[in-house]
């Protein structure tokens, strides 16, 4: 028979919610110095490693609705951090690329991220960062999968 949690006993949910909060408040004091608002990072992260996306699949990637994505991007462009450029095979498709403004403070917000880090996994051993990353994981995989299953407009959650 497979255990079920009691709400008030053990729930996964407030403490990822909490990291999340805290984490967020860390960052955006962080990139306030580059005028980088609340959520814009995160896609410069993204091209950091990608440089050259599509909009698509950085929503994809990031799992971020493409509205959200947009905006963002939008931002980023007004702030000269990146540019879009329309694919050459296939002209619907936007790529976006980092602009040396971007690429000028990609260390400094690497390691305001490590910093974070440091700061939360204090006193945590390698093993235990392992079995983190490990449960972290499966957890979103699970989470990801609901989702896609059972997340859609005007279903309910029974």
């Amino acid at each position: 028979m497979k255990k079920t949690y009691d709400y008030h006993e053990f729930n996964p949910g407030k403490y990822i919610s909490m990291l999340y909060r805290h984490g967020r408040c860390y960052m955006d004091t962080a990139m306030s110095k580059f005028e980088i608002g609340s959520g814009q990072y995160t896609f410069l992260f993204y091209l950091y490693k990608d440089n050259g996306a599509s909009q698509d699949e950085i929503s994809k990637a990031l799992d971020i609705d493409k509205a959200t994505t947009a905006r963002a991007i939008t931002k980023l462009e007004d702030k000269g951090f990146i540019t879009r450029e329309s694919d050459e095979s296939d002209k619907r498709v936007n790529r976006i690329y980092l602009t040396e403004k971007s690429i000028e403070i990609k260390e400094e917000m690497i390691n305001f991220s490590k910093q974070w880090s440091e700061i939360i996994l204090e006193d945590i051993s390698e093993t235990e960062k392992e079995n983190l990353r490990s449960l972290l994981y499966k957890i979103s995989e699970n989470a990801s999968k609901y989702k896609k299953n059972r997340c859609r407009k005007g279903e309910k959650n029974d």
